[in-house]
């Protein structure tokens, strides 16, 4: 017995979209389903036969080969053997038919390889200096990349014409040869894989729907961003050819160095150098901050290598609102260029404190007097 023509079981013309398929279907697959028959043989075949149409026009593959060979090209293995229906069970299919509403749906049915791509994404390389990344600044950009064509609005096709569906691929891209028992398939050479051809093509993008420009884009990069993160302006990438959708454009940062100071995450570091006087008596200093200069206090005999935190100077996270410190290293700086007379004040000044070095130096005291142990049981 010859089967019926899928176009047939589910009302539609030979030359139907992909999109009055599956309305097809979906109406059909509701009216015949076995949840809605109560057991009704002869609709619950129906619906089998709905079903396997479906599966056929629904898949840009499977309408092709059906196209040009029609029930054969299933038959002896051919497009994934003979019959239809035994991989999928009701309630698969049933959820078919409401998947579109609800967000999800088949992928793939309805012609996917017809579709002209998604342009690429791009990534633009911005420096900046880190009081600019701390604070947040809208910067503007300059990115060469192709955009959709004005005259004909990204079509390809000259204004007042549009692409028609190729004839030999019937809009899905593809073809198939069929050898014995294999079906190879390749991409239509009428229309390179698009599904549709353009006889007249615009002048100013020569039938690909996208010319090269240059673009000026403003970017708002975000206060708080370090080395390595990304921005993502949504659309700004290469426009697809044949009105297909934009890709993504990525600003990656890159934080300059500063003179002055180091970030680590949301921390700040920064050397301070500080007189021998300041470190030995103590005092007030002024230290710089990237919201301007601050008062430290130094406490007498401070070292060199001490490290002083200031709480809330430091950056703010991007994704939080934690702010970090500045985190300040003294360093005593030993005096130069000494005057005949300062540097007679310093020798008195250690002949007098020579008599008391362990009460005065009690680092150096305590390194040499290791240095004396070690050598005396190198001896012993």
């Amino acid at each position: 017995m010859s089967k019926k023509d899928y176009y047939e079981t589910l009302g539609v013309a030979k030359d139907a979209s992909d999109r009055e398929i599956k309305k097809a279907y979906k109406r059909l697959a509701m009216k015949f389903h076995p949840d809605r028959t109560q057991g009704d043989k002869s609709k619950e075949e129906t619906f089998k036969q709905v079903k396997e149409a479906y599966e056929v026009l629904g898949d840009e593959q499977k309408r092709a080969a059906y196209d040009q060979y029609g029930h054969a090209a299933f038959e002896q293995g051919g497009m994934g053997g003979g019959g239809f229906g035994g991989g999928q069970d009701f309630g698969d299919i049933f959820g078919d038919v409401f998947g579109d509403i609800f967000g999800g749906g088949r992928r793939g049915g309805g012609g996917g390889g017809s579709r002209a791509r998604r342009g690429s994404d791009l990534r633009y390389n911005l420096e900046m200096s880190l009081e600019d990344a701390v604070k947040g600044k809208s910067v503007e950009i300059k990115v060469p990349t192709y955009v959709a064509c004005e005259p004909c609005d990204g079509s390809g096709a000259k204004k007042g014409t549009s692409a028609k569906t190729c004839s030999t691929c019937h809009g899905h891209g593809q073809v198939q040869m069929r050898q014995g028992l294999f079906a190879v398939q390749q991409t239509c050479p009428t229309c390179n894989g698009q599904g549709k051809v353009i006889s007249d093509p615009c002048n100013s993008c020569h039938g690909q729907g996208r010319v090269q420009k240059t673009k000026t884009l403003n970017a708002k990069v975000p206060a708080g961003v370090d080395t390595g993160d990304r921005i993502r302006l949504s659309g700004e990438g290469e426009a697809g050819e044949h009105g297909a959708p934009a890709g993504d454009l990525y600003v990656q940062v890159n934080v300059k160095d500063h003179p002055i100071f180091v970030r680590d995450e949301n921390h700040l570091y920064c050397e301070v150098p500080i007189s021998f006087t300041t470190a030995a008596l103590g005092g007030e200093i002024e230290v710089p901050t990237l919201e301007g200069k601050v008062k430290l206090k130094i406490p007498k005999e401070t070292q060199t290598g001490k490290m002083f935190r200031l709480r809330g100077k430091g950056v703010k996270s991007v994704r939080s609102n934690i702010t970090g410190d500045l985190m300040c290293k003294v360093v005593v700086e030993t005096p130069v260029n000494l005057s005949g007379d300062q540097a007679d004040l310093l020798r008195q000044l250690d002949e007098k404190m020579g008599k008391s070095t362990a009460k005065h130096s009690p680092r150096e005291t305590g390194f040499f007097d290791g240095v004396k142990k070690f050598f005396d049981d190198l001896k012993s």
